[in-house]
C-alpha cells in the first residue's frame, strides 16, 4: 500500500463456550478440547504507515496496558517483520486477564492489519503460537473446536443466532495460578462429533453437557467468580451461565437480545464490567483498508 494507507481491524472477545482440560505435556503445557466463539464486543486497532514502529493505547480498559515491546501487539508486529514501521493505535474495551483473549485478539488483529499494510504474508503457524496459545484461534477469528495447546483448530458447527452477557467482577486471574489449582488434568473431552445447533436452546442443551474445567479452581481462588455466575444464572432468559477461559469473566447465554440487555442493566454495579453482545457469525472479522486524502505524517 502507499504511504497514505490506514488499516483498521477489530479484535473481538473470545469465548470458550466449553473448555475441557484433557492432559498435560511433559513441558507442563496443558492440552485442551474447547469450543470457541467470538462476540461483537472487543478492542479496535488502527495501523498507519510510518517510518518506525510506534504504539499508543487508549480506551476505557487502557489502564496498565503497556505501549512498548512488552505488548503482544508490538511482538506481533516484530514477528511479522522485524524492521518495518507503522503507527499503531489500540483502543482497549476488554479488561485485562479476563479470560476473553484480549491480548491474543489484539495480537491477531495486528497480524491481520499489518500483513495488509505491509503487503506481507502471515507468519508461520509456529510463530503465531509462540505469541500465545489463544493467538491461532483469534487469528482465524471464527467458531472453532480448539485442541492441543491451542494450535489444533478443527471446524465446528455453525452457531445459531445467540446473545451473551459478559460479566467481569473486576478481578484479574493469573492463568498459571488457575491451572495450578486444577484437581485433575486428564478430564474427558467433548463428544468426538459435535451436533448441529438448530437454535440457541439446542446449543445450550449441548453446552450443559460440557464443562469449563477451570471454573471450579478459579471460583475457589476468587469467590467473586461464583457470585457473578449465580447472578447471571438467576436472570430471566439465561439458558446457561459459565466462565470463559481461565476467568474471571463469566457469560450468560440468551436466545433473544431483549432479556440479555435487561440482564446487563440489572447486573451493573460498581467495579463490575458488564456488556451485552451477540455471538459473531462466521466468517469472523477481517481488516478494512482506508486511505487518507494526503500522505500520513
Amino acid at each position: 500500500m502507499g504511504e497514505s494507507a490506514i488499516v483498521e481491524a477489530f479484535a473481538p472477545a473470545k469465548l470458550n463456550l466449553a473448555l475441557h482440560v484433557v492432559g498435560r505435556r511433559d513441558d507442563g503445557m496443558h492440552l485442551v478440547d474447547s469450543l470457541v466463539a467470538f462476540a461483537d464486543v472487543g478492542d479496535r486497532l488502527t495501523a498507519a504507515t510510518a517510518g518506525a514502529l510506534a504504539l499508543s493505547v487508549g480506551g476505557p480498559a487502557a489502564s496498565g496496558c503497556p505501549a512498548d515491546a512488552s505488548n503482544l501487539v508490538w511482538r506481533a508486529a516484530r514477528t511479522l517483520d522485524p524492521a518495518a514501521g507503522a503507527r499503531i493505535t489500540l483502543h482497549k474495551e476488554l479488561p485485562a486477564a479476563a479470560g476473553l483473549g484480549g491480548g491474543s485478539a489484539d495480537a491477531a488483529a495486528a497480524l491481520r492489519a499489518l500483513a495488509l499494510l505491509w503487503g506481507r504474508p502471515g507468519p508461520a503457524p509456529a510463530a503465531v503460537l509462540a505469541l500465545g496459545a489463544d493467538v491461532p484461534v483469534c487469528l482465524a477469528a471464527r467458531t472453532a473446536r480448539m485442541g492441543g495447546i491451542g494450535e489444533v483448530l478443527g471446524r465446528a458447527p455453525r452457531l445459531p443466532r445467540a446473545f451473551v452477557v459478559l460479566v467481569n467482577p473486576g478481578v484479574g486471574l493469573a492463568t498459571g495460578a488457575v491451572f495450578a489449582a486444577l484437581a485433575r488434568r486428564d478430564n474427558p473431552p467433548m463428544a468426538a462429533t459435535l451436533p448441529r445447533f438448530a437454535d440457541t436452546a439446542r446449543l445450550a442443551r449441548f453446552l450443559r453437557g460440557c464443562r469449563n474445567d477451570l471454573e471450579a479452581p478459579a471460583a475457589a481462588l476468587v469467590p467473586a467468580v461464583g457470585a457473578a455466575l449465580a447472578a447471571l444464572a438467576a436472570r430471566p432468559g439465561c439458558l446457561l451461565a459459565r466462565m470463559s477461559g481461565s476467568g474471571a469473566t463469566v457469560f450468560g447465554l440468551f436466545a433473544d437480545p431483549g432479556p440479555a440487555e435487561d440482564a446487563a442493566l440489572a447486573l451493573a454495579r460498581p467495579g463490575w464490567w458488564v456488556r451485552a453482545a451477540a455471538l459473531l457469525p462466521d466468517p469472523g472479522p477481517r481488516v478494512a483498508p482506508r486511505y487518507a486524502a494526503r500522505a500520513t505524517t
